[in-house]
């Protein structure tokens, strides 16, 4: 092996190989980089994050005449179906509402006299942006899982907390703490221990598990009660698309502006770091290319030398397996420098998140480790089989 290394490596171009380097560091470092962001990003637990799908609560516009006129605000089956048929909805859930009373008292010292009447919503799970293990109802159990907005907790701390000397809650106590709940309506009444399992940044309601509340609204509603949805949340697949305004507007129908604009601001920033990561692969291919060229060249250089190598006795498999080795270890080269770039840059976007939000837990580097292999796997296999064809060219030459 080193006698054939000797002979062949003397129209090794140090020049161009080290161009490919640079290049090939370059656009693995980029696309490192997107990956490991887009999953610490998502470890944001902010409705702000531009990783995650485009939402928005849709209701019909109360007017005064309305109001007096007794018009239902109601959506009714067809008009969910129309919406559902648009072309920018990517899927449809409605809100489904509490047809019975609620009253709730914490059940801990000091917060003995604080209850109050509440009411409570569902949406279909897959709509609920708070993971817990503890979300989910089976009938018959007395334990409720309840989502609370992350507003309401700014509510009492700084409003109703403040004015009343009442001590100050943070997420983590208010969830150790339980809930009295009592329901009331169609003549029955029941008990159960409410607990808070997370805050939503996204639905601005009291939530309960959707099994729950189809359960209570089939036992303590009135028979007479009209099913009705007045709120829907639709995910969007292009909040900037412009049918969506006309579409609400021509319906009479509204939602929060301010969300629709982040969502438009959003969806422009994803398609940013999509385009980003794209010149990341391209680089990458470039440079792939420019790889292959030069070792092409090189063996081409070669090819008298390579010719009598085989014809003394020398295997195609030896032959090309200096070219391989090269190829194999500036590949490496690239992957473990570009993944040190990775872990230093990261450290100093991660410390701007962590200073925005305290509670701000890094992904794991799993991700983007499995890229960077993945593609040093890919390239290095087709850089092999590309030199191997090249010197079996020759050596079928030579027969």
């Amino acid at each position: 092996m080193n006698l054939v290394w000797k002979l062949l490596r003397q129209h090794v171009s140090i020049p161009q190989f080290m161009g490919f380097f640079f290049a090939n560091l370059v656009g693995v470092v980029i696309i490192l980089l997107g990956v490991q962001f887009y999953f610490d990003y998502q470890q944001l637990d902010s409705e702000d994050s531009f990783m995650k799908a485009d939402y928005l609560i849709i209701n019909k516009k109360i007017g005064a005449m309305s109001s007096l006129a007794g018009v239902s605000n109601a959506f009714t089956e067809s008009e969910i179906e129309e919406l559902e048929d648009e072309d920018f909805v990517e899927k449809i859930g409605a809100f489904t509402s509490s047809a019975f009373s609620v009253r709730a008292k914490f059940d801990v010292d000091g917060f003995a006299n604080f209850s109050t009447d509440m009411f409570f919503e569902s949406v279909p799970d897959e709509f609920v942006d708070v993971k817990s293990d503890e979300w989910g109802y089976e009938e018959g159990s007395e334990d409720i899982p309840i989502i609370l907005p992350k507003n309401y907790l700014d509510l009492y701390n700084f409003g109703y907390a403040q004015g009343k000397g009442l001590p100050k809650l943070s997420e983590g106590i208010l969830g150790a703490m339980k809930l009295k709940i009592h329901i009331d309506g169609s003549g029955k009444s029941g008990d159960f221990d409410g607990r808070i399992v997370g805050f939503s940044s996204r639905l601005n309601t009291i939530l309960v598990p959707e099994q729950f509340m189809n359960w209570a609204n089939s036992q303590y509603a009135s028979a007479n009660a009209p099913k009705q949805y007045t709120r829907l949340i639709v995910e969007v697949k292009n909040p900037a698309d412009e049918k969506i305004t006309t579409y609400l507007q021509d319906r009479n129908y509204e939602t929060d502006e301010d969300k629709l604009d982040a969502s438009k601001t959003n969806y422009v920033l994803r398609i940013i770091v999509s385009i980003v990561m794209g010149i990341g692969l391209v680089i990458s291919i470039l440079s792939f290319y420019i790889l292959m060229l030069s070792v092409f060249l090189l063996v081409q250089k070669n090819s008298t030398k390579l010719e009598n190598l085989l014809l003394i006795g020398y295997s195609p498999v030896k032959v090309a397996a200096p070219y391989q080795l090269l190829t194999i270890g500036l590949n490496l080269c690239v992957l473990v420098i570009a993944f040190v770039v990775l872990v230093v840059v990261r450290g100093m976007y991660s410390l701007m998140f962590e200073q925005m939000f305290p509670d701000y837990t890094p992904a794991s580097l799993m991700p983007s480790a499995v890229v960077g292999l993945t593609l040093f796997v890919i390239v290095s296999m087709f850089n092999v089989y590309a030199v191997y064809t090249k010197v079996m060219s020759i050596w079928k030459r030579k027969g």
